[in-house]
C-alpha cells in the first residue's frame, strides 16, 4: 500500500494496572477473556510474533518499531530490535520512561494530546539531556478527531518554539484533511 513503517503497541499488562485492575470482571461481548487483564493480555503479541512481524516488515522494505508504555516493553522492544520508538500522549508528562527510553539513543517520535506548552518543553529537556534523536508530534486527543478541532495552527507555534526540531502529526482524525495540511504546514 505505499506505507514506509508499521507502529504497533507494547504493554506489561501487569505492570501497569493494578491487581484490582487486572482481576476486575469483564464482561463485554468482544471480550477476549473473563477479567480485564486477561483480555488485555489475549491482545498482546509474544516474542517470537513481534519478530516474526519485523522480519515480514523488513522483507517489505518497512520500519517496524512500537509504542511502549512501561520499561519491561521498553526492554522487549530492544531484545526486538527496534530502530526507533514513539512514545503515547498519555507519557508527555512521564519523565521517568522518557528518560528510560532517551537513553537507548534511538529516535523517539513524541505525541503531545492532553498536554501543553508546558509539559513539551519539560519533555523536550529531558529527552534531549540524553538523546537529540526527537521529533514531536503535535496531536488531538480525541478519538476521532474531527478536523475542525484538531488545531493544526499548533504547528506555526511548535516551529518556533523548536525551530531545528522535526515536527509531525500524530492524526486521530475521522477523515484524510488533516494530514496533507499538517504536511503542507
Amino acid at each position: 500500500a505505499g506505507a514506509d513503517a508499521v507502529k504497533f503497541q507494547k504493554r506489561n499488562n501487569k505492570d501497569l494496572y493494578t491487581k484490582k485492575m487486572f482481576d476486575q470482571p469483564y464482561d463485554h461481548p468482544n471480550s477476549y477473556g473473563a477479567t480485564y487483564g486477561i483480555h488485555r493480555e489475549a491482545l498482546e503479541f509474544n516474542k517470537k510474533q513481534y519478530k516474526n512481524l519485523k522480519k515480514y516488515a523488513e522483507k517489505l522494505k518497512i520500519i517496524f518499531f512500537a509504542t511502549p508504555f512501561d520499561f519491561s516493553s521498553v526492554n522487549f522492544l530492544e531484545d526486538v530490535g527496534v530502530p526507533c520508538y514513539k512514545m503515547a500522549s498519555a507519557d508527555l508528562t512521564n519523565i521517568p520512561l522518557q528518560k528510560y527510553i532517551a537513553k537507548t539513543k534511538k529516535m523517539i517520535f513524541l505525541s503531545t494530546g492532553g498536554g501543553d506548552f508546558e509539559d513539551i518543553r519539560r519533555a523536550y529537556k529531558n529527552i534531549r539531556k540524553y538523546n537529540k534523536n526527537l521529533a514531536i508530534l503535535h496531536c488531538t486527543a480525541s478519538y476521532p478527531a474531527d478536523v475542525n478541532d484538531m488545531n493544526l495552527n499548533i504547528l506555526n507555534q511548535l516551529k518556533k518554539s523548536f525551530p531545528k526540531t522535526i515536527l509531525g502529526l500524530s492524526d486521530h482524525e475521522n477523515g484524510i484533511d488533516a494530514a496533507p495540511l499538517a504536511y503542507m504546514m
